[in-house]
């Protein structure tokens, strides 16, 4: 599937009309169908658990990440239970498994965001998991907030997720924001732009803060240095004046 973006008046196309992406303007959602009463003529309401608080989830390191960079050191996620519990169960496990393990950013805009979450890189990619239902909440998309990719349906997010590198209040309530980043985030401004970048940084090791695995060795966390391109070489004929008619 192709991961959709159309980050308002600096980005004016959305990027494909099947795919996850990281800002495109959500479309309006369809009305809710009318709750079906049963026999008896009442109507049933699913119980719902409460949301968790704040000090259960905050500096608790079962809700928090560690992300690795290869651009040169660990970034600490706090993520937010008590908005978007699937969601944040869903990356919880993913890291668990290894999934994030080497997964690169595949599209990082300047000023905007940094996509990451797909193993392919190509942005069509995802896991083997079932999508989720969106958990849009009131949480801003400021610098650091870390939400969730999808493609044009609500609810489609899978394992994308990009984290913002500056405010971008239009996406409130139409990407799933499950978290934000509370330090490192000079590793995330310094991952290498562009749709896709020429060398893509990756995540180097995902964990949740619980599993207190240790941060890889500096020599992992570092990236290829693009090759210069080699120069032409240089021909007699080049070294020739031009000839005055």
């Amino acid at each position: 599937m192709t991961f959709t973006f159309r980050p308002l008046i600096l980005t004016a196309m959305a990027f494909g009309l099947a795919a996850p992406a990281a800002a495109q303007d959500a479309p309006s959602a369809p009305a809710e169908a009318p709750a079906t009463a049963p026999a008896t003529g009442e109507t049933t309401v699913a119980p719902t658990a409460p949301a968790m608080t704040p000090d259960q989830y905050i500096n608790n390191p079962e809700y928090m990440l560690n992300i690795d960079l290869s651009t040169g050191g660990r970034i600490v996620v706090q993520l937010y239970p008590n908005i978007a519990p699937n969601h944040v169960d869903r990356v919880k496990q993913l890291a668990r498994a290894g999934f994030y393990d080497g997964v690169k950013f595949h599209r990082v805009i300047d000023g905007f965001m940094a996509q990451t979450g797909d193993p392919t890189a190509t942005g069509q990619g995802g896991s083997q998991l079932p999508d989720l239902k969106a958990e849009f909440n009131g949480q801003p998309h400021l610098r650091g907030t870390l939400s969730m990719a999808r493609a044009e349906s609500e609810d489609s997010a899978n394992s994308q997720f990009f984290i913002m590198l500056q405010p971008r209040f239009s996406l409130d309530r139409r990407y799933t924001a499950f978290g934000r980043v509370i330090s490192g985030m000079q590793y995330v401004d310094a991952i290498h732009k562009g749709e896709p970048p020429e060398v893509m940084s990756r995540m180097v090791q995902v964990s949740v803060a619980a599993d207190n695995k240790p941060m890889p060795p500096a020599s992992m966390l570092t990236e290829t240095p693009v090759a210069p391109a080699a120069a032409a070489p240089i021909t007699a004929d080049q070294l020739n004046a031009p000839i005055q008619k």
